[in-house]
């Protein structure tokens, strides 16, 4: 931090660093003012002229994403001047926006709303036709895009251009005619897409996967982190269980970005959008499907199951959480002295990796593990077990080998296995050839903490309510070997 300077905000003396832009230190100081172009990440244009205040000795009012904060500045952002400013930008906002807010997206967190009721409240006076211009065009796979929603703030152009530098969007024509559009020959597809949907401060983008589910008053947030990949980017679960009508009836509605100092203010579309099948083929019972299809208690399942995983080999996943490792760490290592773990990122989870966000590893806490000490083997070397019939007892824990080996060759390989358990939220490809199958939590059913590839802490909340009777992995793993003793 540099020098701290005192300087005046609406009449009261508080003190901020030396050459911070005023709409931030204000914001520091609880006092938030109007903007719509300016973004902490993308620079400060100061187009909008709507974050105006008025500075003592200046002849008129000033932007404030371009004033800096110096000893002795004397602002205020209350006054009538500067309510007065505001109100002739919004109002030239609005010559040409539609007024189609009941069946807006973005109605309910838009700027322009919010900004209105604060700071404009006037009687209209247009009385021409509005401008007219393009209408649900498909930006991209993930992004529609609404010209005549949109007021220029250029948020998103400056986002393709700076921070993916792959300059899909721009600002094409002049004057009333003036108008984002998509760049010829090009789509809106690059791996950081969604994020011009957070910082479009209007209805103008908005999310494909989103549009028309439900109405964001109706949706609860918890702060999380998400389990795409090993970077560990803050994101904020939306879910919807108001109204489990709407949202197709799926409990998580969207996910969002969470300013960290891991992830800034982005997050990539493979963690946006990756929660789609979060409760596809859920597990909600405890069952023992062999010989005959039983449903049993958790005591009742870990009183039977606990004596008869001596000699078992245990398959894993990244997905764990540290609280997670450590119990399974005191089941399968130190009670059990397994020998014989497997949870390294084989190709079913090694993906992209850029100079952005995105990891290979695509799981989010092998760091996890490695910090207890533990080691993986070679799923070739399971394989070559499995073939010779070497395995009498395999425990897989939320992990698809149909996804390591092929369905087919996996299915072939798990048939031979004497006794097979399988652990975790959904039932995956090869759930039905188990012998138990315990349900276990989903990452936004639970609390914990992750460690990312850098060795960071990464702690994440509770979004939702488990399913049927699942518990936390750790609690199962405590189970079991509580029943051992």
């Amino acid at each position: 931090m540099g020098k701290l300077v005192k300087y005046r905000l609406n009449g009261r003396e508080v003190e901020a660093e030396e050459g911070r832009l005023v709409i931030d230190a204000a914001k520091d100081a609880g006092v938030e003012i109007a903007h719509y172009c300016y973004h902490p990440a993308l620079g400060n244009p100061g187009n909008c002229r709507l974050c105006v205040v008025e500075v003592a000795g200046a002849p008129k009012p000033m932007p404030s994403c371009r004033l800096p904060v110096k000893e002795g500045l004397d602002v205020r952002t209350d006054t009538d001047a500067v309510k007065r400013a505001q109100a002739g930008v919004l109002e030239l906002h609005l010559v040409n926006h539609p007024l189609d807010c009941p069946v807006c997206d973005q109605s309910g967190e838009c700027g322009l709303q919010d900004y209105y009721m604060k700071v404009g409240r006037y009687p209209s006076r247009a009385r021409e036709d509005k401008e007219h211009k393009g209408k649900r065009i498909e930006a991209g796979p993930h992004v529609m895009l609404d010209q005549e929603r949109c007021i220029l703030c250029t948020r998103c152009t400056r986002f393709v251009d700076q921070v993916t530098k792959t300059h899909e969007l721009g600002i094409f024509s002049r004057g009333h005619q003036e108008r984002v559009e998509v760049a010829p020959g090009m789509t809106l597809d690059n791996a950081y897409s969604g994020n011009v949907v957070d910082i479009c401060p209007v209805g103008a983008l908005t999310d494909r996967d989103f549009r028309y589910k439900v109405r964001v008053w109706y949706l609860d947030h918890a702060d999380s982190i998400c389990p795409g990949c090993s970077r560990g980017c803050g994101i904020s679960v939306h879910t919807s269980t108001k109204r489990p009508w709407h949202n197709e009836g799926r409990r998580v509605a969207r996910l969002k970005p969470r300013w960290s100092e891991v992830n800034g203010h982005w997050m990539c579309d493979d963690g946006r959008y990756g929660f789609a099948n979060l409760d596809t083929d859920r597990l909600g019972k405890v069952l023992r499907l062999r010989p005959e299809r039983v449903e049993l208690s958790w005591v009742d399942m870990a009183e039977e199951l606990a004596g008869r995983l001596d000699g078992v080999k245990v398959v894993a996943s990244g997905m764990l959480s540290n609280e997670d490792w450590a119990a399974f760490k005191a089941l399968f290592v130190d009670t059990l002295t397994v020998q014989d773990l497997y949870f390294s990122a084989e190709p079913d989870q090694i993906g992209a990796e850029d100079d952005l966000l995105r990891k290979k590893e695509k799981v989010p806490n092998l760091k996890g593990a490695e910090a207890l000490g533990l080691k993986s083997g070679s799923f070739d070397r399971l394989a070559e077990d499995l073939e010779a019939g070497k395995v009498r007892c395999l425990y897989v824990i939320e992990r698809d080998l149909a996804k390591v080996w092929g369905e087919a060759r996996a299915r072939a390989l798990l048939t031979q296995v004497p006794l097979l358990v399988f652990q975790g939220p959904n039932k995956g490809a090869l759930g039905d050839l188990a012998h138990y199958r315990l349900p276990a939590t989903a990452y936004v059913e639970e609390e914990g903490c992750f460690t990312n590839f850098e060795g960071n802490r990464r702690p994440y909340r509770k979004a939702l309510e488990p399913i049927g009777c699942a518990r936390p992995d750790w609690e199962i793993f405590k189970l079991l070997q509580e029943a051992r003793s």
